[in-house]
């Protein structure tokens, strides 16, 4: 049985093609990307290199490069690519259809 709180935060097109928007939560500001193929993806929109947005970040297959100094990071794991070190938090998503729905447990639980 799962105990996951879902809620929708958009629509697939609202979000366009190898880009990516926000969500602000009560944990933090969360990037929602979307691949060429359609998946989705939401991590902590902060580099732990020096801060730098993801969101504005550039997309390829299912990773994001960093804006400000060329970090890669795994859409999937959110572990850093490459010689590189270190992780951001990657948050559960599903479609419905053209829904997309995030999975808040995680939250909740940080919120606590």
């Amino acid at each position: 049985m799962s105990t996951a709180n879902w809620f929708q935060i958009g629509k697939l097109d609202d979000i366009p093609s190898r880009g990516a928007r926000c969500v602000d939560t009560p944990i933090g500001r969360i990037a929602v990307f979307r691949t060429a193929t359609d998946e989705v993806y939401a991590i902590e929109d902060r580099c732990p290199h020096q801060g730098g947005p993801l969101s504005q970040g550039i997309v390829h297959g299912a990773h994001v490069t960093c804006p400000l100094h060329n970090w890669v990071f795994s859409l999937e794991s959110g572990l850093a690519q490459g010689a590189d070190e270190g992780a951001v938090r990657t948050f559960a998503l599903k479609r419905d259809g053209d829904r997309i729905l995030m999975d808040t447990t995680m939250m909740l639980a940080a919120a606590e």
